[in-house]
Order: structure tokens, then sequence, then C-alpha cells
């Protein structure tokens, strides 16, 4: 090739455009609409299944006061503190408390112990004999032989005892529940504190705790940090 030819060819070369793969700004704001899209959807989703927890334990806490409320209307006793006897006589197999008016035990108590210590209360577990009656009587679902407290949505145990958090006669208790999830039940029950009113809360410091007789600190609030759970009780 002639040394002219050569030089044209560098030439052509040098001045031809180049050709670079790579995105348009047009891509790089579709690619960051439609990631904003699917970030958005993840969140909305998130949000939808919090509120649909909200409302499952609100469901929980009136349904169970509501079965409460049926049994005694029915049967003209607590569940779970109804004599042993005459519970005896209705289920055979199953036990009945002292029928001291009082719901002997504790919302997270699993043992099915019941017959009358009188009204001390003592080595009785009618909170348990509690979901036995109120399943044998149709009022909530399972068998009947089951003493078992039932789970709310997010794992924790829903129960009733006598008292807890300063609020005196029987409570319904909701436990294992993140702060948002509380926070939010009692705001919209009650009046958002976890202190005062007929819901009052406590932070946990492990799952399914008892719930004291101690009033929760008077500036306590719910603190929404990711990780804290709460146990919440409401007066029946």
């Amino acid at each position: 090739m002639q040394d002219n030819q050569r030089q044209t060819l560098l030439e052509e070369l040098i001045m031809k455009p180049r050709h670079q793969s790579g995105f348009t700004l047009v891509e790089i704001a579709i690619v960051l609409v439609i990631i904003g899209l699917l970030l958005g959807g993840v969140l909305k989703g998130q949000e939808l299944i919090t509120q649909a927890k909200i409302k499952n334990v609100i469901n929980d806490l009136n349904g169970v006061s509501a079965a409460v409320y049926a049994y005694q209307d029915r049967y003209r006793a607590l569940p779970g503190d109804e004599k042993s006897s005459i519970v005896e006589a209705r289920w055979t197999g199953l036990k009945g408390g002292d029928g001291n008016g009082v719901i002997c035990g504790t919302y997270n108590g699993t043992a099915a112990v019941g017959a009358g210590s009188g009204s001390a209360c003592s080595g009785e577990n009618e909170s348990s004999l509690l979901w036995q009656h109120l399943r044998s009587a149709g009022l909530v679902t399972g068998a009947g032989s089951s003493a078992d407290a039932p789970q709310n949505a997010v794992g924790g145990f829903t129960g009733i005892q006598a008292g807890a958090f300063g609020m005196q006669g029987h409570v319904i208790c909701s436990s294992n529940l993140p702060a948002k999830i509380a926070s939010s039940i009692d705001a919209q029950m009650d009046d958002g504190s976890p202190a005062t009113g007929t819901i009052r809360g406590q932070a946990q410091a492990a799952l399914n705790p008892a719930a004291g007789g101690a009033v929760p600190a008077a500036d306590s609030t719910y603190v929404d940090d990711g990780n804290q759970i709460y146990i919440i009780c409401k007066s029946i």
C-alpha cells in the first residue's frame, strides 16, 4: 500500500465518530421510575400487612370480651371460674373453678388446674380452664379439650387474668406486639398512652412475659425502634 493511501486511511479512522455503548438519560430515567414503583409497592404492601395485624388484634380483644359476656349470659357464671361440679356435669372430662367470681391464674398460663382452693386462688389456673369452657360452649374456635391461650397475629398470647398494670377487674392481654402495632391499637381504642386509660402497655424483655400489677411509669411511651415489643392489656 502506498504511503498516500495509508495516510488517507489513517485520516478517515481519526475523523470517523466512535460509537460508544451505554444507557441514555431516557433509559436511566425509565429504570429509576421502575425501581421507585417497585419500592413503593413493597412499602405499601408492608403497610397493608401491618394494618391487617392491627385489625386482627383489635378483633381478638373485642371478640374475647364478647365471648366472656356471652358465656356469663348463658350460664350465669364466668368461664374458667364456674364451679367444677357444674362444669363436669355439663361437659364430661372438663374441670371447673371455685366459683368465687375471679378468674384465677395468668393470661399466659398453660396448665388446666381447677377446683377449689377457695378465695385465695392458690394453685388454680382458671385462666386456662376459661379457654376450654369457651371452646366447649362454641363461643371461640378450637377443640374443647384445649386449654392453650390462642395466638395473636404476631405469635404472642391472648389471654385473660384478674388485674394488670394498675387496672382492676378482669383484663385481656396480648403479647409480643411491635411498638407500631401496640401504639396504633392504644390510639384507636383508648388514649394512646401506655400508662393510662383502659388499655395499658409495657415494654417486654422476653417473649410472653407476666403482666404485673404495677402501673407503667407516667412518662412511658411506645418506642418504635424496629426491635422493641410490647404487652398490652385491656379492661373487659
